[in-house]
């Protein structure tokens, strides 16, 4: 009923674009609606989305219909038919209240009418899929450490009666149909230690770091004999990623090294090799065989015939992503790189039907764009060139393109094209999702890539919002927003999250810079490898210029400036709040500050090791040499400290550090702590919470306001966006 609530306020708000705009707040930024689990029908006429919506593709967005409104449930997952006479979903609407974990599948008719429970899993069902010829509907149920497969006939779909398929003696972790319809693919680990679950059963809940854990292994089950087969041996990998060819008579995937320290904490699940096996002969083809870097699942071609992963150059670790191709009879034969005229990474999203291109989705400087790799040349060409961002898929069944669009003052949306010639063509899409109709009552600052010139002569681009109403030759406050990663880039997009909401700031009147420093991504490797050895000296300078620039133009008062960041945007604000008096006020949030204690805190190391000329105990005085603490006297700003509880990323003890070294010091801050165990606030109220006490800390600090944050100011704005 939320849900719906919040739709006819959205339509109620687009129906009056002529009325008076109003700033966005921080509850429009948690309550931003997306788009999800698109489901094109068979037949090519219709598409599914979560919550569940339905919309024809030929009318687009006017024709969207809500097919499901629960109160306080959650709907997810719609998948169609073969027919595209019903869809299926996975919900909770009649969970009882101590289980509401517990979904079961219903299914629905496109014109409408009441949902229908087909499973009565006792444990709640979870995954599920449709096979390829129609006949069948598989899906796990079970507890969790004993989920099994469960079929149900589609010929049976009125009256259904589910039945087990599979009596394994470990849990089905993940399942696929063969293409053909005739088996099922499935992995499962080899054991289970039985003392292990009574333990857990029994409430002992002692975490034991980097405890083996099983293997999973890749098994089938034939349809009709219901016999299986475990298609992986020995115990060196771990399955996981797989995929089949169209002709279902080759299975790619990953093997994930079985050791869990190295697995899970050396190298952070990153690293596998690909395999690919030979269905009829069960024989085993390793692809790979490296430990330095990762390479993305197989994706086939259309007609079988050929494979394609995306991995690192010359597989040497960081260096751009190419693609690799060869023929799938070719056994024991190289692999063919495209892409090399391209200075970004590339993927492989999908491929055109005749086999000759490979599509990618890749980040194109303050942008991301559509690439097209020649398999036969393997030069690459830009597709689209949006100021924007934006994802291109196309449905394997029907060819459907869908263009996933975002730009500055349009939220994320769903397109379609009738064809990949006419991207190029906006009067040619068609819309068929209008998932946050509210944003046309916003009032919202012009944003655009702007460039300057850093302290080496190199440009450096960034992301520009201007006050809402902005006038030339004024000069306005400015938030300089540092993005993660740092491997990332901010582009040109709608940006409405907790660690970046520029509309709120421009609508109070100040600039939002955030700027692409040296070692972002999207504009080339050298730049985004810069940073390797040196890691904060210029990607510093990048940002400290880019603020002169908007000062030199006139249009920034240097007085009255702030900077906010999140994860490695922590670690440059820890870094600048350290390095310069310049700021008036520092948000900082889960950053690091003491490189040497941050090395075994973490679950990611390999990278660091890059970025930092190797492990601590090699390299000591480099990594306190970079390390914020170190230079913690230098500290004068006042600085608002957020950290989740238990972030295994940049865990709790790093803003411990720089709490203790302000307070010390006698430096104004205060420090948030939230629950979740994340890396980011999970719970959307708190997430209400870092935003607002964030604002107006910037508030105070940067424009003199007396007060900063109340929890009844909290209170009362929760309960005016209610009114």
């Amino acid at each position: 009923m939320h849900f719906v609530t919040v739709l006819l306020m959205a339509g109620l708000l687009a129906g009056q674009q002529a009325a008076a705009k109003r700033p966005m707040t921080f509850v429009d930024v948690v309550s931003m609606r997306s788009v999800g689990d698109t489901s094109i029908s068979p037949d090519g006429k219709l598409m599914l989305y979560t919550l569940i919506y339905l919309v024809t593709l030929d009318r687009g967005v006017s024709s969207g219909r809500q097919m499901t409104a629960t109160k306080l449930k959650n709907e997810s997952s719609p998948r169609w038919s073969r027919d595209s006479r019903f869809f299926l979903f996975l919900s909770n609407r009649e969970a009882p209240a101590s289980a509401q974990n517990q979904n079961q599948l219903y299914m629905m008719r496109p014109d409408g009418g009441e949902a229908r429970r087909i499973t009565d899993a006792k444990d709640g069902a979870g995954n599920f899929a449709v096979s390829k010829d129609g006949k069948w509907i598989a899906f796990t149920a079970g507890k969790e450490d004993e989920r099994q497969l469960w079929t149900i006939a589609v010929s049976e779909i009125e009256s259904p009666a589910a039945k087990q398929l599979t009596k394994h003696e470990t849990p089905v972790v993940s399942f696929l149909f063969s293409p053909d319809g005739k088996a099922i693919y499935f992995l499962s680990p080899d054991s289970l230690d039985k003392d292990d679950r009574e333990r857990r059963d029994k409430k002992f809940d002692v975490r034991v770091r980097n405890q083996d854990v099983p293997p999973n292994h890749l098994w089938a089950i034939d349809l009709e004999s219901q016999m299986e087969k475990r298609l992986s041996s020995g115990d060196s990998y771990s399955v996981a990623d797989v995929s089949i060819s169209d002709d279902s008579r080759w299975i790619g995937f990953r093997g994930v090294k079985q050791d869990r320290y190295v697995r899970t904490i050396t190298e952070a699940e990153t690293y596998a090799d690909l395999y690919l096996l030979n269905v009829a002969s069960g024989a085993t083809e390793r692809l790979t065989n490296n430990e330095d870097i990762q390479e993305s699942a197989l994706r086939f071609s259309p007609d079988s015939a050929m494979l394609a992963f995306a991995a690192d150059d010359d597989f040497q670790f960081f260096r751009n992503n190419r693609v690799y191709v060869r023929a799938v009879k070719d056994a024991g034969g190289r692999f063919r790189k495209l892409g090399s005229d391209f200075d970004g990474d590339l993927n492989v999203n999908f491929w055109s039907k005749d086999g000759r291109t490979i599509y990618s989705n890749s980040g194109v400087r303050a942008t991301t764009q559509l690439l097209a790799i020649s398999l036969e040349t393997g030069k690459v060409t830009q597709v689209t060139k949006e100021q924007a961002a934006l994802t291109v898929s196309q449905d394997s069944d029907t060819g459907t393109i869908l263009v996933n669009y975002a730009d500055p003052s349009k939220p994320r949306n769903v397109y379609t094209v009738a064809q990949l010639a006419n991207l190029g063509d906006r009067s040619t899409w068609k819309q068929l999702t209008d998932a946050n109709p509210q944003v046309l009552g916003f009032e919202l600052g012009e944003t655009e890539a702007i460039q300057w010139k850093s302290t080496d002569g190199k440009m450096v681009e960034g992301v520009l919002v201007k006050p809402a109403g902005y006038e030339r030759g004024k000069r306005y406050p400015l938030i300089v927003q540092i993005h993660g990663g740092p491997a990332s880039a901010d582009v040109q997009t709608f940006h409405s999250s907790p660690t970046n909401y520029p509309s709120v700031y421009a609508a109070a009147g100040y600039f939002v810079l955030m700027p692409n420093y040296r070692g972002s991504s999207n504009y080339g490797e050298r730049f985004k490898m810069e940073i390797a050895e040196h890691y904060f000296n210029q990607g510093y300078n990048d940002i400290m210029s880019g603020v002169d620039h908007l000062i030199g133009q006139g249009m920034v008062d240097p007085d009255k400036m702030g900077v906010m960041g999140w994860s490695a945007g922590g670690h440059w604000s820890n870094w600048i709040l350290t390095h310069t008096n310049r700021f008036k006020a520092v948000s900082t949030g889960a950053g690091a500050m003491n490189w040497t204690s941050m090395y075994a805190e973490t679950d990611v190391q390999r990278i660091r090791e890059y970025y930092f000329r190797g492990k601590p105990y090699d390299n000591f005085e480099y990594l306190w040499d970079i390390s914020p603490l170190k230079y913690i006297k230098n500290a004068r700003t006042p600085t608002l400290i957020h950290v989740v509880d238990g972030d295994p990323r940049v865990p709790r003890p790093q803003s411990e550090e720089l709490h203790m070294g302000l307070k010390k010091l006698g430096v104004p801050t205060e420090f948030f702590v939230y629950p979740g165990a994340t890396h980011g606030i999970p719970d959307a109220r708190n997430q209400v919470v870092k935003m607002m006490a964030e604002f107006n800390w910037f508030e105070k600090w940067v424009k003199g306001k007396d007060e900063w944050f109340t929890w009844k100011d909290l209170l009362n704005t929760l309960k005016d966006e209610k009114k």
